[in-house]
């Protein structure tokens, strides 16, 4: 597995991602919360002046809270290895693409905090991807695009701990499957259209279905990367915890060149760092 994205003209080469262990459960342990039993006293039947009264108490009371989340939403997300093609660049936009080629992708990202099990509002998603033909804005490795900043970019969170992006299907290099890198930055402001300060609170990437892979690989300009594809299941950094954070995938019509829309929680610990 590498991390290296090469033109398609080039012979693969070891990147420097090969050799960064998968940061899955280094310094975050996996914590799962289930829901609680909800008040059925009524439901019980019981009449009579004795309990009539603490049934119909708890009833009104088990109707005042609000309905338990699910509990995928109280897990921790498996951190991975940031990958050698960051830069910190945290230009706040919606839009990535900057005309780049592809199947476009309205990507979703859901922040929760695992303690409460909330959203966390205000949280910046930071992601960045490789283009159709496998290569990242900003780097002369793998594509000579020194002084681009495609596919890169930052979005807060609303409310709803919700994070929208318009991008495109990534696509892919020698020794890794189709994915997004993302980071999540906490306690920082926005100044001038840039996010600055605060921390980090999570590194992660988020992959591709199968099912989807093949069929994106099949239209242009896709069809032109002479790479070999690596399924999610072959590449080691999935296999560490990347199954989490496997994209839900829908189509916007029945021409996927039309695009698709893609989702995903994070469940991070807003306190931890690096």
């Amino acid at each position: 597995m590498t991390d290296t994205p090469h033109p398609i003209s080039a012979e693969p080469q070891r990147g420097p991602e090969q050799a960064d262990a998968p940061a899955a459960a280094t310094r975050r342990s996996v914590i799962a919360a289930l829901g609680g039993a909800t008040l059925g006293v009524a439901a019980l039947g019981l009449t009579g002046s004795a309990t009539a009264q603490p049934a119909a108490a708890a009833e009104r009371n088990s109707a005042a809270q609000p309905p338990a989340r699910p509990a995928a939403a109280c897990v921790l997300t498996p951190e991975q290895t940031e990958g050698p093609y960051y830069l910190d660049l945290e230009t706040v936009r919606k839009n990535i693409t900057e005309g780049k080629a592809g199947v476009p992708l309205a990507l979703r990202v859901t922040v929760i905090d695992t303690a409460t099990c909330s959203p966390l509002p205000n949280t910046a998603v930071d992601i960045w991807h490789c283009d159709a033909l496998g290569i990242y804005s900003g780097y002369v490795a793998g594509g000579s695009t020194p002084d681009t900043t495609f596919l890169r970019g930052v979005q807060l969170t609303d409310s709803a701990g919700v994070a929208e992006f318009t991008t495109v299907y990534p696509g892919w290099y020698v020794g890794r499957a189709l994915h997004i890198h993302v980071k999540t930055h906490v306690g920082g402001t926005v100044s001038n259209g840039v996010y600055r300060g605060g921390h980090v609170s999570h590194t992660g990437q988020l992959y591709f279905p199968e099912t989807y892979n093949s069929r994106v690989a099949a239209l242009a300009p896709y069809r032109s990367n002479t790479a070999t594809r690596t399924l999610n299941a072959r590449d080691g950094i999935y296999r560490n915890g990347g199954s989490s954070t496997l994209l839900t995938i829908t189509p916007v019509g029945s021409d996927l060149s039309k695009g698709v829309a893609g989702t995903v929680v994070l469940g991070i610990n807003p306190a931890a760092t690096p």
